[in-house]
């Protein structure tokens, strides 16, 4: 089933690397007009030419450069809230610093590119907004309390924006992917011990890739959705129903990036 975006403004912030990138490339190619909204040192601009979208290099954590840059955008429809960060620190030594950075992006600059989108989109008479929570939305993986707490804030903005704002024609929706193959996330790729431990608790076996993300995104951006508001989507492999995990039998086997099992007639 192909998405059609055909004639619709769409921005992804964000949208130059990893997650955020497949996204842009995804829209573009189901016809949408692109905006990619991050920082410079990203490289919009490089990554915007490459697939045929446009760039607004805007910093997320400044509400007032949010606010002109989607000035510049004449009738977004489509709204994909996906710019975070994340960095480790045990819970005990986490400092004030990497506190405040965490939340000002991935909460407060969320918080802040929802009330911006939807005021424009109220004025257009509707529009889909999807965000980029986690599934660390739900758990408590060591070592990452500020990201942690706030991808659990996502899901509050999620429930409150969707209930407020679908009288206008505004539809609200996250995706919460688990472990995804990005550069941020090299280290645990190339890690054969670290990935046999962590995806012992995934069905499928393996990690996601950003094109598996930036399907879902679409499909609760498209009209394929007009129906659903208020919801997450796992994008996890099936991580976070797995409590006891499903892998490590007699005739499971690691190949270094994803469990096999082998089946006796």
């Amino acid at each position: 089933m192909d998405f059609n975006f055909l004639g619709k403004q769409a921005i992804v912030t964000g949208g130059a690397n990893g997650i955020g990138r497949a996204i842009s490339k995804a829209m573009v190619k189901a016809g949408a007009s692109l905006w990619i909204f991050d920082l410079a040192e990203a490289n919009p601009d490089g990554v915007a030419q490459s697939i045929g979208a446009q760039v607004c290099t805007v910093d997320i954590t400044d509400p007032d450069a949010t606010r002109e840059a989607f000035a510049r955008i004449p009738d977004p429809s489509v709204v994909v809230v996906n710019a975070g960060i994340g960095s480790t620190q045990a819970f005990l030594e986490t400092t004030r610093d990497l506190w405040n950075r965490t939340l000002a992006l991935n909460l407060s600059g969320a918080f802040h590119t929802i009330q911006i989108a939807a005021t424009k989109m109220k004025e257009r008479g509707g529009g889909s907004i999807v965000i980029t929570a986690s599934t660390n939305s739900y758990d408590g993986e060591p070592d990452l309390t500020a990201y942690n707490a706030s991808k659990a804030g996502l899901l509050g903005l999620l429930h409150t924006s969707a209930n407020e704002l679908g009288p206008y024609g505004i539809r609200v929706n996250a995706v919460c992917p688990g472990l995804i193959r990005t550069r941020l996330t090299a280290a645990s790729f190339s890690d054969p011990a670290r990935l046999s431990e962590y995806f012992k608790h995934v069905p499928l076996g393996r990690g996601g890739e950003p094109e598996e993300v930036a399907q879902a995104v679409l499909f609760l951006a498209s009209d394929l959705a007009s129906y659903i508001t208020g919801a997450t989507l796992l994008v996890d492999g099936g991580q976070m129903a797995s409590k006891f995990g499903t892998w490590g039998k007699e005739n499971d086997k690691f190949d270094g990036q994803r469990w096999i099992r082998s089946f006796s007639n």
